[in-house]
């Protein structure tokens, strides 16, 4: 299996929490004995790992250029789902309804870092995008997503049509996001399987993504400024899923 480098207080807390039996080793910084490090070493001591103190540069040498904080863990890749049908297949087997985020032309690793972690936050099953027109989990995103990187399956598909169409075909309810939609996201029924589409800031969907859609909504835009930063607009659709089924 592939080893990774997870670096930072976030990636490293998140592995141990979810998959410890991943994690092969942990280096921290000698000098630092504050109460975040210490409560980091007890829970790597809880899942009788070995935690190396080292100079500060070593953690440099190992972090790659990453900003470690002062904590690197060297791990094998952890396993998520690799396909859409494993992540259906195990929530129909639960009777449990799909909550998806599929984003078309998200090429900047911060705002897929931050959507990462909202959709963490708010109990997304998966994230699917394209591969040739969006950000891979490099660095910069497992280091914006605070953790998230590490639970949320992240599927990059050859052919986003085709995925959102076999989708359809699995009962999911497909809902786009479009500032000239005459509905808002406030009508939408959140509580059946769903997935929420969401393009970049400024050219939005492509079209074949827009029109495979089943339903196109707006975010109400009651002030001065005419769109949002997608990661944001992906927290308010999320969360009125997440209020729906809360309800």
């Amino acid at each position: 299996m592939s080893s990774q480098v997870l670096a930072g207080f976030h990636a490293v807390t998140a592995r141990l929490r979810h998959a410890p039996e991943t994690v092969k080793e942990v280096y921290f910084d000698e000098s630092r004995r504050d109460k975040r490090m210490q409560s980091l070493l007890d829970s790597a001591a809880a899942a009788g790992l070995k935690c190396h103190g080292v100079r500060s540069e070593r953690l440099d040498g190992l972090a790659g250029g990453m900003r470690h904080q002062g904590v690197v863990a060297l791990a094998q890749a952890n396993v998520l789902a690799v396909d859409i049908d494993e992540v259906l297949d195990d929530l129909e087997a639960r009777n449990e309804p799909a909550l998806l985020l599929i984003l078309d032309g998200i090429t900047d690793p911060h705002n897929l870092g931050a959507c990462l972690r909202t959709a963490d936050a708010a109990g997304v099953h998966a994230v699917i995008a394209p591969r040739d027109r969006a950000a891979g989990l490099n660095a910069t995103v497992r280091r914006v997503a605070c953790g998230a990187a590490e639970t949320m399956p992240y599927l990059m598909v050859t052919n986003l049509a085709r995925t959102m169409r076999a989708l359809k075909e699995r009962d999911v309810w497909l809902v786009g996001t479009d500032d000239q939609a005459e509905a808002s996201i406030y009508q939408v029924e959140a509580r059946r399987s769903m997935a929420w589409v969401l393009g970049a800031e400024g050219p939005g969907m492509r079209r074949l993504t827009r029109e495979t859609c089943d339903e196109l909504v707006n975010i109400p835009m009651l002030g001065s400024v005419e769109s949002l930063n997608v990661s944001v607009a992906t927290a308010v659709c999320l969360y009125e899923s997440v209020r729906q089924r809360s309800a």
